[in-house]
């Protein structure tokens, strides 16, 4: 029987994100966006849920992604939606700091 199991990849080293700041990273084909707020690490899934363009070249201000392509906006932490054009959430995913990385953790079926 197949259990879940959290497999952690590195994102990048902690100097190369900056403070209200977001970075992408691709695992398995599937985008995610990487963020650094004044409350911590978090992570999503990487694309708008309205047109599917990339959040990693949005605009963060305080807990808040804007996509760059039809301005809708989703909160980081919970990953809501909280502005059209985008009605459905962004996944999230735990992230975390070990010895200078950031990591985001993601759920994948082991055998």
């Amino acid at each position: 029987m197949a259990e879940n199991k959290t497999v952690w990849h590195k994102v990048c080293n902690v100097e190369e994100l900056e403070m209200d700041d977001v970075t992408g990273i691709t695992v398995a084909g599937k985008i995610y966006a990487v963020y650094y707020l004044s409350s911590g690490y978090y992570a999503t899934s990487g694309l708008c849920t309205h047109e599917q363009a990339k959040l990693f070249d949005g605009y963060v201000d305080g807990e808040i992604i804007e996509c760059p392509k039809h301005n809708a906006r989703f909160n980081i932490i919970t990953g809501k939606a909280v502005k059209r054009p985008a009605c459905i959430d962004l996944e999230t995913y735990p992230a975390k700091v070990e010895e200078g990385k950031i990591w985001i953790g993601l759920v994948q079926d082991s055998e």
